[in-house]
């Protein structure tokens, strides 16, 4: 799987895991140099909070375009050290 956004690969793994419809990549499968932090949480009821990870790529911002959980609910646990993505980002196989 590859997550592409603004022409650039923002993730690749052979081994991804689907939950609720998204491909959550392994963390360490992320191009660094295209991430950057963002301030940016939320809540979900099941998983627990979720941090945000902001694009940037070719100049071009992408913020909270990418969410993980550090510390995620016992039943999400398959997630932990995962990162997913929207806002137009691509996930093709």
């Amino acid at each position: 799987m590859k997550a592409i956004w603004n022409g650039a690969v923002i993730a690749q793994s052979e081994h991804t895991v689907v939950l609720e419809g998204n491909h959550y990549f392994p963390a360490d499968s992320l191009a660094r140099e295209f991430v950057s932090f963002s301030n940016h949480k939320t809540t979900c009821p099941w998983k627990g909070q979720a941090s945000y990870y902001s694009l940037l790529v070719n100049g071009e911002m992408n913020t909270d375009a990418a969410w993980y959980y550090a510390e995620p609910k016992p039943e999400a646990e398959d997630i932990r050290g995962h990162v997913a993505f929207w806002k137009g980002v691509q996930v093709l196989a």
